[in-house]
């Protein structure tokens, strides 16, 4: 049995190890509103400016964006949203495990896969698996940078441009609650052509946009002209999903972290119960046998 002052240090680790998770708890809970709010404020322009470029490809401008072009799919780039940092639970671990269900899928269909990785834990995985990294970035901080994540993913967007690749793919964590949140690997380019959430997962085969078609038929008047409006309505699109998953993700991680982190300090707070019954036993022991002793050296003399 281990000795009293090797409990002790035992209970002052854990006890100092539990404030660490208990101060850890408390700011993901501080940033988690913030993360949240800041989450739900971009999902309607991001599900409506989904929804109108969905309903472009119903129809019949004069002008036709490569983004609008279905192509049979030879190659494929993926956006992969992750955190910078850990200690949130199982977040980066589930959909690095998707994305990569989906890579083997891809590769096991002939597909060439390139990855641009928004955050240190997917770059670090994707890199010890020797995957072709074309574009990352990292230290992404508690609100997200559209600059940064442009700038990131431009390299992917050159390359769909110039027909290096035929589709782009987004992989994200969707915050559903504070106690759940699941990864969603849904088709970026070229455009879905029906409607659907920003971020449902995709069911069946990888290669297909996830989304039901439209049953109505759409068409637009443009002013000035089609090629301006529908340029720009398209880096729109880009930039709001991608944003917009960067957005889900930083407030699944909150969540995530803060529900770890409150499962620790429990777990912290039982060890030291435990470990507190097993001194006093070890303490009880020690006195009882010094008396034993007393006692006996006493009736000898």
């Amino acid at each position: 049995m281990a000795g009293i002052k090797e409990i002790r240090n035992k209970i002052k680790s854990v006890q100092n190890t539990r404030k660490i998770t208990k101060a850890m708890e408390m700011v993901a809970a501080s940033k988690m509103r913030k993360a949240q709010d800041r989450m739900r404020a971009g999902r309607p322009y991001a599900t409506k400016v989904r929804d109108i470029a969905a309903n472009l490809m119903h129809a019949h401008p004069d002008y036709k964006h490569p983004y609008m072009v279905e192509r049979a799919i030879r190659a494929a780039g993926v956006v992969v949203v992750t955190t910078d940092k850990g200690l949130c639970g199982g977040l980066n671990t589930n959909i690095m495990r998707l994305v990569l269900a989906r890579y083997k899928e891809f590769q096991q269909q002939g597909f060439d896969v390139q990855f641009t990785a928004l955050g240190s834990k997917g770059a670090g995985t994707l890199g010890r698996i020797d995957a072709k990294v074309v574009s990352q970035e990292v230290q992404l901080g508690d609100r997200p940078n559209l600059e940064r994540l442009i700038g990131a993913m431009k390299v992917q967007l050159d390359d769909f441009i110039d027909g290096k690749i035929d589709a782009v793919y987004l992989a994200t964590n969707r915050f559903v609650n504070t106690m759940k949140q699941e990864p969603v690997f849904v088709r970026l380019l070229p455009l879905p052509s029906g409607l659907a959430d920003p971020f449902q997962s995709e069911e069946g085969d990888p290669a297909s946009n996830g989304v039901a078609s439209s049953q109505y038929g759409w068409d637009y008047i443009y002013e000035p002209d089609a090629k301006a409006v529908i340029d720009d309505l398209l880096m729109r699109y880009v930039e709001g999903l991608v944003y917009q998953a960067v957005a889900e993700n930083m407030a699944s991680e909150q969540s995530a972290r803060m529900v770890a982190m409150k499962a620790a300090s429990d777990n912290a707070k039982k060890v030291i119960e435990d470990l507190q019954l097993v001194y006093n036993k070890t303490r009880q022991a020690a006195i009882t046998k010094e008396i034993s002793e007393i006692v006996g050296g006493a009736a000898a003399v």
